[in-house]
């Protein structure tokens, strides 16, 4: 290869440094809410919808949380192929997404189902399997799970 092909071409390199000491263990979507609420940024869970993603090896470990993105009152973008990619560079086996209503209601959108089914599906495309999609308010108590409604 000559030094021209090399600056028109960019280098990937992958690496995996997971964290050392005992991961929390989801058993339940209470389990994730509680785990999720942690990453989710208290100061503005009133004003501005977030989408935090949590995967988890096959013994439901958490691996790492990805905070994929921060958006406005009604609204953020969510990228499905970083969620997968983000997953396949953890090894991980699952995947459970979450996101805020700033105005308290917990009950998904349609939207909202909409998106979880498009995870679901590409989810399956890859060998990952989407536990939950966890909606969260401001309330601390108050969660909303699609597992626990059948939805996924």
């Amino acid at each position: 290869m000559n030094e021209t092909s090399q600056l028109k071409v960019s280098e990937l390199q992958v690496s995996y440094r997971p964290a050392i000491g005992r991961k929390p263990q989801i058993n339940s979507a209470l389990d994730a809410a509680r785990e999720l609420r942690k990453f989710f940024d208290e100061g503005t869970i009133a004003l501005q919808e977030q989408f935090i993603v949590m995967y988890v090896n096959h013994r439901n470990r958490v691996l790492g949380v990805y905070p994929m993105s921060k958006g406005g009152i009604a609204g953020t973008v969510v990228e499905i192929r970083l969620i997968l990619s983000v997953g396949l560079k953890v090894a991980a086996t699952g995947i459970i997404i979450s996101h805020n209503h700033p105005s308290g209601n917990i009950t998904p959108s349609s939207a909202d189902n909409e998106l979880t089914k498009k995870i679901k599906s590409a989810c399956q495309f890859l060998d990952f399997k989407l536990l939950d999609h966890i909606i969260l308010v401001p309330a601390e108590d108050e969660y909303y799970s699609f597992a626990d409604e059948g939805l996924i």
